[in-house]
């Protein structure tokens, strides 16, 4: 939990950045007041930031009352912090044939304010789009890659999520903690997680998830497997996705540093 009484906290940088993850792929631009919407940040100082923020290039917008999207600075801060984490470079090519082999979105999420933020995904070659993009943010209790976070965070980073959840009024904590136990409990039955259908934040989204921690990243960042379940039954990725997921993460913690 961000301790924002803390002398060194800096509200202003805080509000920028936070203009900056407010952008979804999915969007054709925001505008000020979509911006102020998203973030709670008020209008007139949206305005300030976002002036700002074209200013160094992590925003651009093309005439004076056109959106804005985000800039080159961001696009350039974004590759280099992608090139930093070499275990995402050094799964790609499992990730990718297990992606193919099972027909299925393989991708990586970590945690961001009391959510799972999509970060990188793999798709079936030849598949049309699959519903979950890049930026896309997951409920924390109800998705598969939220549980599986917490089936691998410290007793602090549970600490720390727990404050957030508990103070936006998502979660009590005996329900955080009944939930990680469940969590460490199945990946230590079968490698894996999953939420059942009747508690998944969508019904027909079938899903998996392994936790991977890395030298290289502070706090676990979590591989899952998804389809629907039209396309790919529980059964199957009980008895063959989930297993091959857990096997590919676990020689990538055999080759990691």
């Amino acid at each position: 939990m961000t301790d924002n009484s803390d002398r060194r906290f800096s509200t202003t940088l805080a509000r920028g950045l936070g203009i900056l993850r407010a952008f979804r792929p999915t969007d054709a631009g925001l505008g000020n007041q979509e911006i102020s919407e998203r973030t709670g940040i008020p209008r007139p100082t949206v305005s300030r930031l976002t002036f700002t923020l074209c200013a160094l290039g992590y925003l651009t917008h093309g005439r004076k009352h056109d959106k804005y999207r985000l800039g080159p600075a961001a696009l350039a801060l974004g590759n280099i912090a992608a090139a930093s984490f070499s275990f995402v470079e050094t799964a790609g090519p499992e990730m990718q044939k297990l992606a193919n082999d099972t027909g299925t979105l393989i991708g990586i999420a970590i945690h961001d304010n009391g959510r799972m933020l999509l970060t990188k995904t793999w798709r079936p070659v030849g598949s049309a789009s699959i519903w979950l993009e890049v930026g896309y943010r997951l409920p924390m209790l109800t998705s598969s890659t939220g549980k599986a976070y917490l089936s691998a965070v410290t007793d602090t980073e549970f600490d720390n999520l727990s404050a957030i959840l508990t103070e936006d009024g998502t979660a009590r904590p005996d329900a955080m903690h009944h939930l990680r136990q469940e969590a460490v409990h199945e990946l230590q039955g079968t490698g894996f997680v999953r939420v059942p259908r009747d508690r998944h934040y969508s019904r027909t989204i079938n899903s998996i998830a392994v936790p991977f921690r890395s030298h290289e990243f502070g706090s676990p960042v979590v591989f899952f497997s998804g389809s629907t379940y039209e396309d790919v039954t529980t059964e199957h990725f009980r008895t063959t996705i989930g297993p091959a997921l857990a096997r590919a993460v676990a020689g990538l913690r055999e080759r990691s540093p």
